[in-house]
C-alpha cells in the first residue's frame, strides 16, 4: 500500500474546494460525468488511431444511487487510470490530464470533443463528500486495477484492487449536509440540466437521459422543419411553437454551432430571458449569455455551443476574450442577414409575423448600429387601419407632400392605443394623413433613438395636437362667432376650468370636428412616460401635472345653442360637460371630477326630459 500527501501546485486549497470553488454544490455531478465522458471520447480516440485494439463494447456512462450506504457512485468504461496516472492526475491537484491528452492527440478522432481543461473538477466531489474513492482499471494490456481514497484532507491511500472491467467508478460518501443528493429526482433534475445533450450514453435507475445526438450538432442539410420544430420541443416542453430558426455553424475563426429560435410574443409579452443555453461541446455550462449574444437578442430562445468561449474553473463566467466579441458580432449578422432574406423572399409571411419580429428589430435597431444599418431596409411601419406596411423609405414617399413640415422634416404620426385614439386618428385621415401604430413597450424609446439616428424625421402622436397642427402649426383663427360671444365663451371657459396646467384657446375648426378636442404636448409627454417607465433622474417629470392644451372649435353649432341659454348655471354646466368629455376621451378625467362628470350628465339629461314634458 502507497500512502503520501496530495501534492498541491500551489498551496492547500482543499478548505476552498469545499467552500468557494463553485458557488453551486450540485455542479459536482456535472463536473465528474463530464469526466468520465472524455475518458469515454479517449477511448474511441485510441481505438480510432489503432492504439486500443480490444473490443469498445458498449460505451456507457451509468450513475448509481445507494441510500443504505449514502453513496453516490459514477461509472464509466472509458481509459481508466493506472496506479501512475492516479498519483500524476489525482495527486498533483490542478495538472489536467484532458489538456494534455487533446495536446497529444490534436485533430484526431474524438480528441477534438474532450471537456475538461481545468484538473479541478474531480475535486467538486469534496463539497459533498466526507470520503471519496476511485476504482480504476486501465485499458492498457495487464493493468493492475487500484483504489484511492480520501477524506478531504491532504493524506490519501492507495492501493491495488479487483475490478474485472476497464474504467473507473468514482464512489461519493455523502456528507450529513448534503443528503439532498441521496433523493433519486433531485439527481435527476440535475442530470437533465446539466448531462442532457452529452455525447455518451448517460444511464440513472436504467433510464437514459440524453439526447447523444441533438440537432444543433449536425448539419441543417440533414434537418427537417419537423427535427427542428421537434428540438424546440425538446428544449421548451411547453412552449408554444416558434416562429422560424437560425441554425449557426462557424469553424473559422473561431468555432461555434447552435440554433436560435424566434419565439411568438403576443401583445401581453409574457417572456423571459435567459432562454439561451450556453454548452462546451454539449457540456451545460450556463444560461447568462449576455456576453456571447447581443443584448437585443437575449429574448430568442435556444442553443448555443462554442469550445472557444474561455471559463473560469467554476465554467459559470465568462472571461473577456477576443473570440466572445466575434461571436456576438457574427450571432448579430446572422439574425440580420435572416431577417432580410426573410423580407425580400416572402413579405407578407415576414410582415403577419411583424408582431413579434419587430420587437427585436426595434430593439437591435436602438443598441446596435450595424444591425441598424441592416434593419433600416427591413425594419416596417404598420398603418394603424388595413393592416398596410411601410418601409421607412416607402412611408417617406407616401407622404412626404403632406407630411413634411417648414422644417423639411418628414412628420410620422402614430397612435399608441388606436382604439383610444380613434377621434385623433379620424381627423389626421380626414386630413390625407397615414397614421402608423406604435404600441409595443420598447416604442417609447424607439421613437426617441431613432429622431436621432434617422435623417429629419420627426415623430408626433396622432394626439398630440388639433389635426392642423400635426405637421405644421395652423395660425388661422377664423370662427362664426361675434366679439362679444367669443368674450363670453372664453369667460365661461375660464370659469369652469381654473387649473392652470390646462391651456384654452379657440379656433376655428371645421364644423364637424369636436367641440371640444384636448391634446397633449408631445415632448411635455413623452418626458412623463420615459420617467413613468425608467425612474432615475427624471423622477421630477413624472410628479408634474399633466401639461394639457384644449381647443374649443369655435365654429361647432352647440356654441350658439349653448350661448343663447338664459340659465347661466345650466350654462356653466353644459361648457363643462363639454371639456370633461374631451378630457374623458385623454384618459385624463379621474376620481372625484369623473363622479362629478357622471352626475351632472345625469342631471342635465333630467332637466332636459322636464323641459319636453312641460312644452308638450
Amino acid at each position: 500500500m502507497q500512502k503520501g500527501a496530495i501534492r498541491v501546485q500551489t498551496e492547500n486549497i482543499f478548505p476552498i474546494i469545499k467552500k468557494f470553488l463553485y458557488s453551486d454544490h450540485e455542479i459536482f455531478i456535472r463536473e465528474l460525468v463530464s469526466n468520465a465522458v472524455d475518458a469515454t471520447q479517449k477511448l474511441k480516440t485510441l481505438a480510432s488511431v489503432g492504439e486500443f485494439k480490444g473490443e469498445l463494447g458498449p460505451l456507457e456512462i451509468t450513475v448509481t444511487l445507494d441510500k443504505e450506504k449514502k453513496t453516490l457512485t459514477i461509472s464509466d468504461r472509458g481509459i481508466g487510470m493506472t496506479a501512475e496516472e492516479v498519483d500524476k492526475y489525482i495527486n498533483q491537484v490542478a495538472f489536467s490530464g484532458a489538456e494534455e491528452f487533446l495536446n497529444k492527440y490534436k485533430g484526431q478522432g474524438d480528441g477534438a470533443n474532450i471537456i475538461g481543461h481545468f484538473g479541478l473538477g474531480f475535486y467538486s466531489s469534496f463539497m459533498i463528500s466526507d470520503q471519496v474513492e476511485i476504482f480504476t482499471r486501465s485499458w492498457r494490456p495487464d493493468s493492475a486495477a487500484v483504489r484511492w481514497e480520501c477524506d478531504g484532507s491532504p493524506e490519501y491511500q492507495l492501493e491495488e484492487t479487483a475490478k474485472e472491467d476497464r474504467g473507473t467508478d468514482i464512489v461519493l460518501h455523502i456528507n450529513a449536509e448534503s443528503e439532498e443528493f441521496l433523493d433519486e429526482n433531485r439527481i435527476r433534475a440535475i442530470l437533465e440540466k446539466f448531462c442532457k445533450f452529452l455525447p455518451i450514453p448517460i444511464k440513472f435507475e436504467d433510464n437514459q437521459i440524453n439526447n447523444t445526438n441533438p440537432a444543433w450538432t449536425r448539419k441543417p442539410s440533414e434537418l427537417t422543419a419537423q427535427d427542428y420544430q421537434d428540438f424546440y420541443k425538446e428544449l421548451y416542453p411547453f412552449a408554444e411553437a416558434p416562429l422560424f430558426w437560425i441554425h449557426l455553424n462557424v469553424d473559422y475563426p473561431f468555432n461555434l454551432t447552435g440554433i436560435l429560435y424566434f419565439p411568438k410574443i403576443t401583445k401581453g409579452y409574457e417572456i423571459q430571458k435567459d432562454k439561451i443555453n450556453l454548452y462546451a461541446n454539449q457540456v451545460y455550462v450556463t444560461d447568462e449569455v449576455k456576453d456571447i449574444v447581443p443584448e437585443f437578442l437575449m429574448l430568442l430562445h435556444g442553443v448555443i455551443d462554442s469550445p472557444d468561449i474561455p471559463l473560469n474553473v467554476s465554467r459559470s463566467y465568462l472571461q473577456g476574450d477576443p473570440n466572445v466579441k466575434k461571436i456576438n458580432a457574427h450571432v448579430t449578422k446572422k439574425v440580420a442577414d435572416k431577417l432580410d432574406e426573410m423580407f425580400r423572399t416572402d413579405r407578407k409571411g415576414f410582415e403577419e409575423k411583424w408582431e413579434s419580429i419587430g420587437l427585436f428589430v426595434k430593439y437591435g435597431m436602438m443598441t446596435d448600429d450595424k444591425f441598424l444599418e441592416k434593419a433600416n431596409k427591413f425594419h416596417v411601419l404598420e398603418e394603424v387601419e388595413g393592416g398596410k406596411f411601410y418601409t421607412q423609405e416607402e412611408y417617406r414617399q407616401e407622404v412626404q407632400a403632406l407630411q413634411t413640415n417648414k422644417e423639411g422634416k418628414l412628420v410620422i404620426l402614430y397612435a399608441t392605443n388606436p382604439v383610444q385614439q380613434d377621434s385623433y386618428i379620424q381627423a389626421a385621415k380626414a386630413k390625407g394623413y397615414k397614421v402608423i401604430k406604435l404600441e409595443t413597450i420598447v416604442d417609447a424609446a424607439f421613437i426617441n433613438n431613432m429622431e436621432m439616428k434617422w435623417e429629419n424625421v420627426q415623430f408626433t402622436r396622432v394626439d398630440a395636437d388639433i389635426a392642423d397642427n400635426l405637421v405644421d402649426k395652423d395660425e388661422k383663427n377664423d370662427h362664426v362667432l361675434s366679439q362679444d360671444q367669443e368674450t363670453q365663451l372664453k369667460e365661461l371657459f375660464g370659469q369652469q376650468i381654473p387649473q392652470p396646467n390646462i391651456k384654452v384657446e379657440l379656433k376655428g375648426l371645421s364644423a364637424e370636428a369636436q367641440p371640444v378636442i384636448v391634446t397633449r404636448p408631445e415632448f411635455m409627454r413623452r418626458m412623463k412616460d420615459m420617467a413613468a417607465v425608467g425612474g432615475g433622474g427624471m423622477n421630477w417629470y413624472a410628479n408634474m401635472p399633466d401639461e394639457i392644451n384644449m381647443t374649443v372649435n369655435a365654429n361647432h353649432p352647440i356654441y350658439l345653442q349653448i350661448l343663447q341659454e338664459t340659465d347661466n348655471d345650466k350654462q356653466q354646466k353644459l361648457v363643462r360637460n363639454l371639456a370633461d368629455l374631451a378630457l374623458l376621451s385623454q384618459n385624463l378625467l379621474t376620481g372625484a371630477d369623473l363622479t362629478a362628470f357622471v352626475n351632472r350628465s345625469v342631471e342635465l339629461l333630467g332637466n332636459e326630459k322636464k323641459s319636453k314634458i312641460i312644452l308638450q
